[in-house]
């Protein structure tokens, strides 16, 4: 492919045109004390410090990386794409500049994209390279969290470790091939869809399933899995025993995800839990943060009772002054009697009241119980289960005209497909309106709905989706996603149309790269990934550029820019990954696809591209969803949240596309 330039000039640094500033990310709780402390960390002058803190914060490799490195050469490899090592006698710490960051992350989208054939020349390596450098310095675009974290670890320092189970597609054999490395091949996709089948121990079964998480969650990637092929509480196991159930395996997976950090580097994982509507134990599913949250009101309750009604008894001892011996008996004292009744009366145990009298007589005049708070952040919480993922139900349109007209609805054992409870379909539909307005929860996935955009119905239908559902697809596949922020490109009082357009093809061959370089934490999900290479381009501060713009939010202009926006990138995209197909085929799976698609965006867009490629293309945009890639979007200095994440699967008959677009 020909890359040309318009931020950069060959044979000048990518950041020759930026001014660079050092400053300083720390973070306090709110005692004062410090709890992070970055000192002297180079950023570009223009970014904000919310900028400057979440990369130093979150992205900034914090360890393991080399003062000074050497080159290894490989054979065919420009040299300003050779990988690096650490230099003899180098020490080690962590990275200090975001020049390190961009250098890291766009020479191995080079390195890699250089080796799977994607540059017609050095020089158009070299220009990707520069204007990749370029646009994350200035914060055009962004990709998601997983590229910060690992992509470029072991290109540009040579960071290595162990095989973690993860497997690749080679792209040269299309041979299937364990990992034997970490970083080698890195794990840049954020989103994952993952299958689970009715089985304990076994590959692909719920423990199995635990551990591939824990892959993704380790390296900084959320997934989903839709958990419905599990049996009900108390149907039959094939030793004669019963099923604990569906929600006893949740709380486990649960837990897990809590005691992962995210990339090494936040407190939680990202996950979703889904369950179809008509399974046996959806009314439990439904209820189950209802129920947490209850228990967590009831330990914050219960504890600053405890506290306050324990030390009543001891102020009634204390001010007793009669015998000493008739302080602790409340026949005698009766402070001490008022106080010992008013601690039964809010149901404080009876063995609490005897344990702080014998406190008493041993002398003590206080006791210290352990009061929590509804942080969300707190013990309260951390005691409880569901906190760490995002729940969903699944709903057909006959759950939906049952609820319509109120019918009744059937719950299903998943051994045999006999009813296991019937309700009226309006009662769970209640259960869920409830849970919603009480937690948060769970919310609502259309299964029908979904599947009638499905563009790859022959290979399965859609059961899930990654954990914000912006990406919702087949089991077992993974999406890399990447966001442009508009506002970057609005300069001089007009939008750079043209600046536009070159980023979106450029983001579009880096999300293609991800794949062709990345490994994945199942043999099953790195063949789908190969295969079907599903990518997500999206954008960002559209609220920020309308704003500027002096367009209404809630107006026609408003919209009609958005649609324009989101038509030419998704049809650069198309016509991009027509390109990459034209130099490197179409994705693997082009025969199994329906000839007939939706066209969304704007004709005017997709009839040149098609012209172009001289190919029949039918094309589809579905825009799934408002953007989601929160710490990405408080990176980017958007002025609002404001934003789409087009997942562009839409897909292409023949051979038209290297990507199910």
């Amino acid at each position: 492919m020909k890359i040309e330039r318009r931020f950069t000039s060959p044979n000048q640094d990518a950041y020759s045109s930026i001014e660079f500033t050092k400053t300083t990310s720390e973070i306090r709780n709110p005692d004062g004390t410090v709890v992070f402390h970055h000192a002297d960390l180079e950023v570009p002058a223009s970014w904000s410090q919310v900028a400057s803190d979440v990369l130093a914060q979150k992205y900034f490799r914090k360890a393991g990386v080399p003062c000074a490195t050497k080159t290894v050469k490989e054979s065919g490899m420009p040299s300003f794409l050779r990988r690096r090592v650490a230099a003899e006698n180098a020490t080690f710490g962590g990275e200090t500049s975001a020049k390190q960051v961009f250098d890291r992350l766009a020479g191995a989208w080079a390195y890699w994209g250089w080796k799977g054939g994607y540059f017609a020349t050095e020089e158009d390596a070299s220009a990707y390279f520069d204007e990749m450098r370029y646009m994350l310095a200035t914060q055009r675009a962004a990709p998601n969290s997983p590229q910060w974290f690992n992509t470029g670890l072991h290109w540009s320092y040579g960071i290595d470790g162990p095989a973690q189970g993860h497997h690749y597609v080679d792209y040269k054999t299309g041979k299937l091939t364990k990992s034997d490395s970490s970083y080698e091949h890195p794990q840049p996709h954020a989103c994952f869809i993952q299958s689970v089948s009715d089985d304990l121990v076994n590959d692909g079964g719920i423990m199995d399933l635990w551990v591939r998480e824990a892959r993704l969650f380790k390296y900084g990637s959320g997934t989903g899995t839709n958990f419905s092929s599990l049996r009900g509480a108390g149907e039959n196991l094939s030793g004669g025993g019963k099923s604990s159930g569906l929600m006893g395996f949740l709380k486990i997976g649960d837990r897990a995800a809590g005691a992962i950090k995210s990339g090494g580097t936040t407190r939680r994982a990202a996950k979703m839990v889904i369950c179809d509507a008509d399974h046996p134990d959806i009314e439990d599913f439904i209820n189950w943060k209802v129920i947490e949250e209850q228990k967590v009101a009831s330990i914050v309750a219960g504890s600053k009772m405890h506290e306050e009604k324990l030390n009543l008894i001891f102020a009634a001892i204390k001010s007793w002054d009669g015998a000493a011996t008739d302080a602790y008996d409340p026949k005698v004292n009766p402070a001490l009697k008022d106080a010992v009744k008013a601690a039964k009366r809010v149901s404080i145990p009876e063995t609490y009241v005897k344990r702080v009298l014998d406190y008493a007589k041993q002398g003590h005049t206080s006791i210290e119980f352990p009061t929590y708070n509804t942080d969300w952040d707190s013990e309260a919480y951390n005691s409880v289960s569901g906190q760490n993922s995002n729940n969903s139900i699944r709903v057909t349109d006959a759950f939906l005209y049952a609820v319509q007209k109120d019918a009744d609805w059937e719950l299903l054992n998943r051994t045999d497909g006999s009813v296991a409870k019937t309700l009226k379909a309006r009662d769970l539909w209640a259960q869920v309106g409830h849970a919603a307005w009480a937690c948060a929860d769970p919310g609502i996935q259309y299964h029908d709905t979904v599947n009638a955009w499905h563009t790859c119905p022959a290979d399965g239908e859609i059961r899930g989706s990654n954990p914000c559902s912006e990406y919702m697809f087949l089991d077992d596949t993974a999406c890399n996603l990447a966001s442009m922020n508009l506002l970057t490109f609005f300069e001089n009082g007009q939008f750079q149309a043209d600046d536009y357009v070159h980023a979106t093809r450029l983001w579009t061959v880096t999300l293609e790269i991800s794949v062709l370089m990345a490994q994945f934490p199942s043999k099953e999900i790195a063949q789908r990934s190969y295969e079907f290479r599903t990518l997500g381009l999206g954008y960002a501060n559209i609220g920020g550029l309308l704003m500027n713009m002096g367009l209404g939010y809630d107006s026609d202009e408003g919209r009609a820019l958005c649609g324009a926006l989101t038509a030419v990138m998704t049809g650069v995209a198309y016509a991009t990954s027509a390109e990459m197909a034209g130099e490197l085929g179409p994705f693997q799976v082009t025969k199994k696809i329906p000839t007939v698609c939706c066209v969304l965006c704007a004709t005017i867009v997709m009839r040149p591209m098609a012209k172009a490629t001289a190919t029949k293309i039918l094309l589809s945009s579905p825009c799934r969803s408002i953007m989601q890639i929160a710490r990405i979007k408080t990176w980017l200095p958007c002025q609002n949240r404001a934003g789409i994440q087009p997942s562009p699967w839409g897909r292409n008959t023949g051979t038209a596309t290297r990507n199910p677009l």
